[in-house]
């Protein structure tokens, strides 16, 4: 017999995987080595846009430690293998084939065109050298809105165009809202913004890598991704390998942040090689081909069109947007900014919508989801134009959003876009919020700053969010033309010793799931913390899932986790009314005992799997076996929502900007493991701040890419970021019975048009209503000096504090 053991949802526990990780005790597809191992390079081409007139591989072949070299025409002689795409959002999307090797055309400078296959990683390197390859230029296709024009050059000619798919959602023709050209029409007040969405790099921390051993009665491949599952099925379809014939490891992966979505065509070709030299085969990226060839994230023009009452009540959103796919579809790129679509109208009740993309291809690196996928770009959006709202209105940019959100009593709550919002407290985080960040007196500030001219001036940012996260339902999802569904899958095996095994099929690459499902399913059965082991990753132990994006883990697989332990407890049912002599209409089930009511006569959980190995002792009939599993199927998404408030000090004559202080307050249901949350949440708001501040991934004139390396992309430090001030409130979900929301991209969804609307706030006075992303001092000052230009005044006059500012730009 157990003692009472005290719940685990919602302690801070450390997690269980800390320790071999932040030590390096632990395997990365990278340490793997198995005898006999081959390494694998890629050639990439230098140019974006160009025909192949030959490849040369002769010296190649001859250099130090080579095996072999290998082009599109040794791998893929009959041009028939093409990385899948899941996501075809409309019936005429143009898809062009994306190679695992360019045979007579490049269109994106990274892209493979010859693999080196040597007894080193740095032999097969060396020997890349060697390959001489004779290329023809043709013009590069770079800016969106010329890509459309009918004359401009294409990227796959035999297209005859670079469009790639046009997708509209409207709310009258839907029927889920009004008309909005009449709601524009007849509105007092109609703004109009255009914002645009930079290039990211998902930098995550280990590089990708593959690894693929050809050797066994299984095809084994090893690889850095986040989705084992999908990639063990889109491997099968694409390379033609029987399903069961091959077994897809994900060991631990450091970071991911929908980087590692993809079905990449260097896993294809290391499983190409690794079948034909029958040898295993590693390939790891350097951390230059991952910023070059490794997908990139959002890439958006926004064009935005709101209307209103003068009393500040919208009555209509448009959305316009032009999407950079880069030069090829990815796994699910196309569907990126329609998971954004939905999310446009954000917190708000907007009775009319008008939602249009239009998907472009050009010669640069393929764009796919990155941390948020489509819910930070809406986001971002929807609260820049707010601020722009209220600052037409001449209102306070918090009463305009409490004016249009959801109140707390109406829901659940169906949008103009027609989601179902189950919960949410938009008042109670953004008074919690306002209340720690210390509005009403930065307010004041502000004030005698403007006042006073001060040269750094301070500015305030507000963004309220919610998102729809929990990849679900299966059913939603095909409606959108979403090539999987939106379940997961868990399994739990009752030990003889009362030690639990559980199987995911939800794929960690630093979320910490180890820790969370230990939690989950101590407090379901009743056992230690300590005593659950989480199996996940590996097809052939975790046979089953569809792996891990979109903060789904939780809401989804740990869902699925609550339900296999619902069957182990109906199983152990039966035993324990036999192993007690009572019905089993006289037994509850608590704390990992069974109880006869009214009396102190119980079994626990562990005594019945002893019981069930031995089998000395069951009902007739009953299997020996408490052993069950479960795929979860969501009736709906996760709504996590939150306030989050930036103070921001710019100062006028340097454009440097200083993030002050930062408060956020954001609701994610019931909370597993506060310090898991806590962690997820600053890892988040870091992101965002880096693409508010930092980030952007930059082509030349001739679609090469300037940013190569972290000297040149630019990636914050902790002594770049503010100490972030979180807190939550808990609205719990009605939709899964943990009342748990998604967590993991909350942060980035947010922080980035709080950062922004700070900036903006801060120099608005000066004629300023917008500025590009990043918000580097450069683009801040000539901000600065041109709104002060357009706004009709010399810089030390209106600028107040400005200093003199000279004819080539730089401030005396």
């Amino acid at each position: 017999m157990t003692a009472t053991i005290e719940p685990e949802v919602g302690k801070s526990r450390r997690r269980k995987e800390d320790e071999r990780l932040i030590t390096g005790r632990t395997r990365w597809t990278d340490n793997i080595a198995l005898p006999g191992m081959l390494h694998l390079a890629v050639l990439r081409s230098p140019l974006a846009h160009a025909k192949i007139v030959s490849i040369d591989t002769s010296a190649a072949k001859e250099s130090a430690g080579v095996v072999a070299v290998y082009t599109a025409a040794d791998l893929d002689p009959e041009g028939a293998i093409g990385m899948p795409c899941a996501w075809p959002i409309t019936p005429d999307m143009a898809a062009p084939r994306r190679p695992v090797l360019a045979s007579d055309r490049v269109n994106f400078a990274g892209e493979g065109v010859a693999v080196v296959v040597a007894r080193s990683a740095a032999e097969a390197h060396d020997a890349l050298e060697a390959i001489e390859v004779e290329y023809e230029d043709l013009p590069p296709v770079l800016d969106l809105e010329a890509a459309l024009a009918e004359d401009a050059p294409l990227v796959h000619e035999e297209l005859g165009s670079n469009k790639n798919a046009f997708w509209v959602f409207d709310s009258a023709e839907a029927g889920t809202g009004g008309n909005v050209e009449e709601a524009l029409s007849s509105s007092e007040v109609v703004l109009k913004r255009r914002f645009r969405q930079q290039r990211l790099v998902p930098a995550f921390m280990e590089p990708r890598a593959c690894v693929v051993d050809p050797t066994g009665a299984q095809l084994t491949m090893w690889s850095a991704t986040q989705v084992p599952h999908i990639l063990r099925v889109m491997s099968a379809l694409t390379l033609g390998i029987p399903e069961h014939k091959l077994r897809v490891i994900a060991p631990d992966v450091g970071g991911g942040f929908g980087g590692k979505i993809g079905v990449l065509p260097e896993e294809m070709m290391t499983v190409l090689v690794a079948n034909k030299l029958g040898k295993p085969v590693k390939w790891n990226e350097s951390r230059s081909e991952t910023m070059l060839a490794a997908h990139h994230g959002r890439d958006q023009i926004q064009d935005i069109t709101i209307s209103a009452k003068a009393d500040g009540t919208v009555t209509g959103l448009k959305v316009e947007l032009l999407a950079n796919l880069g030069a090829y579809n990815g796994l699910v790129g196309p569907g990126v900014p329609i998971l954004g679509a939905f999310m446009f109208n954000a917190i708000y009740k907007i009775p009319a919508y008008h939602f249009a993309c239009t998907n472009v291809f050009t010669t640069t690196t393929l764009t796919d989801a990155y941390r948020g996928a489509g819910r930070p770009e809406a986001t971002f959006a929807i609260e820049r134009i707010m601020d722009e709202l209220a600052d037409e209105l001449g209102m306070d940019p918090v009463e305009l959003r409490e004016k249009n959100w959801i109140k707390h009593e109406e829901f659940p709550f169906t949008t103009v876009c027609g989601l179902t919002y189950d919960s949410g407290n938009y008042e109670a985080a953004t008074e919690k919020a306002k209340e720690l960040f210390g509005y009403d007196a930065l307010r004041r500030e502000q004030k005698e700053r403007r006042e006073a001219n001060d040269p750094v001036q301070l500015g305030i940012g507000i963004s309220t969010f919610t998102e729809m996260c929990g990849l679900a339902p299966s059913r939603v999802l095909g409606s959108l033309d979403y090539g999987a569904g939106g379940w997961e899958y868990a399994s739990l095996r009752m030990l003889p010793t009362g030690k639990v095994e559980v199987t995911t099929g939800a794929s960690a690459h630093g979320q910490g799931h180890e820790t969370a499902w230990s939690q989950i399913v101590a407090d379901q059965l009743g056992v230690s913390f300590e005593d659950v082991e989480v199996l996940h990753g590996d097809t052939q132990s975790s046979h089953k899932g569809l792996d891990t994006y979109g903060s789904r883990s939780l809401v989804v697989g740990g869902i699925a986790i609550v339900k296999a332990a619902e069957k182990v407890v109906a199983k152990a049912k039966p035993i324990a009314a036999h192993l007690l002599e009572c019905s089993e209409d006289d037994l509850e089930f608590s704390g990992g005992k069974f109880t006869v009511k009214g009396t102190d006569s119980s079994t626990t959980i562990q005594d019945i799997a002893l019981a069930v190995f031995a089998a000395h002792n069951l009902p007739d009939g009953v299997e020996p076996s408490l052993d069950s599993d479960a795929t979860f199927d969501p009736e709906n998404f996760s709504f996590p929502h939150g306030t989050h408030l930036c103070a921001a000090e710019v100062d006028t004559e340097t454009g440097q900007v200083k993030l002050r202080s930062y408060v956020c307050v954001d609701d994610v249901g019931k909370v597993v493991n506060p310090l898991i949350v806590e962690g997820q949440v600053h890892g988040g708001l870091a992101q965002g701040i880096a693409q508010a501040l930092f980030e952007e991934a930059v082509h030349d004139e001739s679609g090469t890419l300037t940013t190569g390396t972290f000297a040149d992309y630019l990636l914050p430090s902790a002594a770049d970021l503010p100490s972030f001030t979180t807190d939550r409130t808990e609205t719990p979900s009605t939709t899964n019975p943990l009342g748990a929301k998604g967590v993991g991209e909350a942060g980035t969804i947010a922080s980035t048009p709080a950062v922004v609307n700070a900036v903006v706030d801060a120099v608005r006075q000066f004629g300023v209503n917008d500025i590009e992303m990043p918000l580097t001092p450069m683009r801040v000052w000539n901000a600065v000096r041109n709104g002060t230009a357009n706004a009709g005044g010399p810089g030390g006059e209106a600028g107040g504090g400005l200093g003199s500012i000279d004819a080539s730009g730089g401030a005396q």
